[in-house]
């Protein structure tokens, strides 16, 4: 692979004294779970983030092109973010929400703000796990039903409860987690039977959701979750109309529609705020963790008051939930989003990049579809377009190559074959010339 020099940058990493990565790798081997993966062959490590670039202990400076797997919305360690967290560290690092504190009411308020219709009714958590698990039980508490449809291929979470609604082996262990749940055919345009030809594809895709409500439950659900553009599952855009359709088929069997936007929210997707909106429709439960906070351990689910009112009939506590620093970090990061349009920001390059990966399209045959909306994109990998057949080992060669070249990206999806890209929305056009041109390198050499 030829050289491609990086794009310039202010920051001077701090000197690194630690132990070397060879030695941090053993330590990871004999005390953490042999559960927990890593990307690479040769891992990287981490040690230092500044805006959209990370550096490793030898001082290296990488692009990333997953925000930090999608949780940096605002750019590593951004000042304004970072001075707000360390203001309240030093003020008051722990309250519950037994006791008042002013962070936790405004940054409600703040955030309920922000969605459309009546939701209003915010639940604070550490987890998009936590959040997704918190929206089920409220989806039964409130409707007395108990049955609950999602979509294949997506995914919401690794415990027991959300690993339910995964439909694919990758994310589930043998243990009973099925919890009643019914998954539904995913609208891939790009894979599935109706595709971005088909007008219709929506409707008919949503069909097969009110087909499951008929036969594979007693005729009445507790609720529908589907992630606004599935993430982890490969950056898959749902055809217009579909979540309408799907919603309509939901409500009429006494459910209740959760949006997670754990990944596609807080502008992300550039047109709207949240990625549901781009289906034109309100849920009635949204889910939110990973750029909410901008790297900490927070995630929220946001209700309407009369939902919320069904969790009033039993004691519910949630000890960091609305913990006063991660409160104040994401008070901070809406006030970055908006302060420096970051919205803006990401439909503006988002649809640069997806030009240049056109471009790339047309000159890498192993490309097989472009995808995504604003910087939650995704380019899937086919050894031939015909057929379709994933191009797994090739979408790992590329993968590897484009770290080597400076350049931190993704990959998912079912086989494994699509590459993620979701950098932080700071990225600039300087950014997105680096990265196709490490991209055109390593589809080159796959």
């Amino acid at each position: 692979m030829k050289p491609i020099p990086l794009p310039p940058s202010n920051h001077v990493p701090k000197p690194y004294s630690g132990p070397p990565a060879e030695e941090v790798l053993l330590l990871r081997k004999q005390f953490l779970s042999p559960a927990i993966f890593h990307y690479y062959k040769k891992p990287v490590m981490i040690v230092e983030g500044s805006a959209q670039w990370l550096f490793d202990e030898k001082g290296r400076r990488y692009l990333d092109g997953i925000g930090g797997i999608v949780t940096v919305s605002c750019g590593h360690c951004h000042p304004h973010v970072v001075a707000a967290a360390r203001l309240q560290n030093e003020t008051l690092q722990h309250t519950t929400t037994i006791y008042l504190h002013p962070g936790i009411a405004l940054y409600a308020k703040e955030l309920a703000a922000r969605m459309p219709g009546d939701l209003k009714v915010v639940y604070f958590v550490n987890s998009g796990s936590e959040a997704n698990d918190l929206a089920l039980l409220m989806a039964r508490a409130h409707t007395g039903s108990f049955d609950l449809i999602a979509l294949r291929n997506g995914y919401h979470g690794g415990s027991q409860s959300t690993m339910g609604l995964t439909s694919h082996h990758t994310w589930k262990f043998n243990v009973p987690h099925g919890f009643g749940v019914q998954h539904a055919v995913l609208p891939d345009l790009y894979r599935g039977p109706y595709g971005k030809d088909d007008p219709e594809a929506g409707r008919k895709y949503a069909d097969d959701v009110r087909s499951l409500i008929d036969f594979g439950t007693s005729g009445r659900v507790a609720g529908f979750i589907a992630e606004s553009i599935q993430g982890v599952g490969g950056t898959v855009v749902f055809p217009d109309g579909y979540l309408k359709h799907a919603y309509a088929h939901v409500r009429a069997a006494g459910g209740l529609c959760i949006a997670d936007e754990v990944q596609p929210g807080f502008g992300r997707t550039g047109t709207h705020y949240w990625g549901f909106e781009t289906q034109g429709v309100i849920p009635d439960i949204v889910t939110m963790a990973k750029g909410i906070g901008n790297g900490c351990a927070l995630a929220a689910v946001v209700t309407t008051a009369k939902i919320a009112q069904s969790l009033s009939s039993r004691i519910h506590f949630n000890t960091f939930g609305g913990n006063p620093v991660a409160c104040a970090q994401g008070r901070a990061v809406l006030e970055v989003i908006d302060r420096e349009g970051l919205q803006a920001n990401s439909l503006k390059i988002g649809n640069y990049l997806k030009a240049g990966f056109a471009r790339l399209s047309a000159k890498h045959s192993l490309i097989g579809d472009i995808r995504g909306l604003g910087l939650m994109l995704g380019i899937e990998l086919v050894k031939d377009r015909k057929t379709k057949e994933p191009a797994r080992e090739e979408c790992a060669a590329v993968f590897e190559a484009c770290k080597d070249m400076g350049l931190l990206i993704g990959k998912g999806g079912l086989w494994g074959n699509t590459l993620r890209i979701k950098p932080p929305m700071i990225f600039s056009a300087t950014d997105a010339d680096f990265m196709l041109a490490v991209l055109d390198e390593a589809l080159g050499g796959a």
